[in-house]
């Protein structure tokens, strides 16, 4: 007979995960299952399964220590009835086939509901202020005929007889005994034989429910919002389930929203850009009725130029979960203005002779970068 280490490839000074962990791969390899019922797989596999039995129990392991097979006297899984074989995988492999070995068997009694999502689109001035919103979600209600029993009133529903009220049956598959749900009652561990009528016997009905939704200041695309016992009804007098809300803002004519910061593009006259002033720019101000057309003093320096920003310190969106707030960041867009009459003409000719490059730097760097550039090629040209 050969050694039980052996058998299992580890070592006498292994630990009990290492034990664990090299039995399971064993038997995996060689379960008759997964061998087409193989003889010789059979073989092996009730080998290891001995070996096991004996190596992973510290009283027979220290037996087997000391007096080798003799000690542990015919005590191997060999000579162990299905209840031995079937704790033994229970425990080793319960994390992975879960109630297949009878771990985390399903109870026939109250059930938690299911969560449900509701998707939520709001306007950027509802994000930045804050609001109440009104929304209507279809969810599973517990039945008022039957009081959620799924019985016609006046009657109960009766104990499944394929179960005996376990909601789960074992059938014999191979070398295991499987446990799965039970197909006559679904697993309720019970029967209705006179269905109420409101519900059809699922002692739930599904309708359209209106809840006010605080929205708080700050959220942004995918922001999500919990409603705990807002989901559907759960089954047999269990809790309710969850409401997930998932948040998208609308895109907004006036602002981008980076972040924290607003952006907003503002046109701005060429006089007034070329000798400084101010101008209007729009910004959310306000509770929740601001209709995005609240208006802002800003500042145009004299000079400015077309992109140029202007940054408002605190007037962008707040945070979600501090008190800091971000700018609004106000980008120029310098205007050239059209349909001259001939006098404006005359008088923007006039101008542009008593220009000089201290007025028009950029232009005067461009062309003599440009004036290189060209004397470069022709030179280039010349030359071939």
């Amino acid at each position: 007979m050969r050694d039980y280490y052996e058998l299992l490839g580890v070592q006498r000074t292994c630990s009990e995960g290492e034990l664990k962990s090299a039995f399971r791969k064993l038997a995996m390899e060689h379960h008759p299952d997964r061998n087409g019922g193989a003889a010789e797989a059979t073989a092996k596999f009730k080998e290891i399964n001995e070996a096991y039995t004996i190596l992973s129990d510290p009283q027979k392991r220290a037996a087997y220590d000391r007096f080798g097979h003799a000690g542990v006297n015919g005590n191997g899984a060999g000579a162990a009835g299905f209840g031995d074989v079937h704790d033994i995988f229970n425990d080793v492999f319960g994390d992975v086939f879960g109630d297949m070995f009878g771990r985390g068997q399903r109870s026939s009694g109250p059930a938690r509901g299911q969560d449900l999502r509701y998707d939520l689109e709001i306007t950027l001035e509802q994000a930045y202020a804050g609001a109440e919103v009104e929304i209507k979600v279809p969810a599973a209600m517990m039945c008022e005929t039957c009081d959620g029993s799924g019985a016609k009133p006046g009657t109960s529903p009766t104990t499944c007889v394929a179960c005996g009220g376990a909601g789960r049956v074992r059938r014999n598959q191979g070398f295991f005994q499987v446990e799965t749900t039970c197909p006559r009652c679904g697993g309720a561990g019970r029967v209705v034989l006179e269905p109420c009528r409101s519900c059809g016997g699922q002692g739930q009905v599904r309708r359209e429910r209106v809840l006010e939704v605080r929205v708080p200041a700050g959220v942004d695309d995918g922001s999500r919002i919990r409603l705990s016992g807002e989901g559907d009804a759960g089954a047999r007098g269990g809790p309710r389930g969850d409401l997930y809300i998932f948040l998208s803002v609308k895109p907004h004519e006036l602002f981008e929203r980076d972040g924290l910061d607003l952006l907003c593009s503002v046109p701005v006259s060429m006089t007034t850009a070329a000798l400084g002033g101010e101008i209007d720019a729009p910004c959310l101000l306000g509770g929740e009725n601001c209709d995005g057309q609240c208006k802002i003093k800003v500042k145009v320096p004299e000079g400015a130029q077309f992109g140029q920003t202007v940054r408002l310190r605190g007037r962008g969106m707040p945070s979600l979960r501090t008190r800091q707030r971000g700018d609004l960041v106000v980008q120029l867009e310098v205007e050239t203005p059209t349909r001259l009459t001939a006098k404006q003409k005359a008088l923007m000719r006039e101008f542009g002779e008593l220009c000089s490059e201290q007025q028009n730097p950029r232009s005067a760097t461009f062309f003599r970068k440009a004036k290189r550039f060209w004397n470069d090629v022709t030179g280039a040209e010349g030359r071939v």
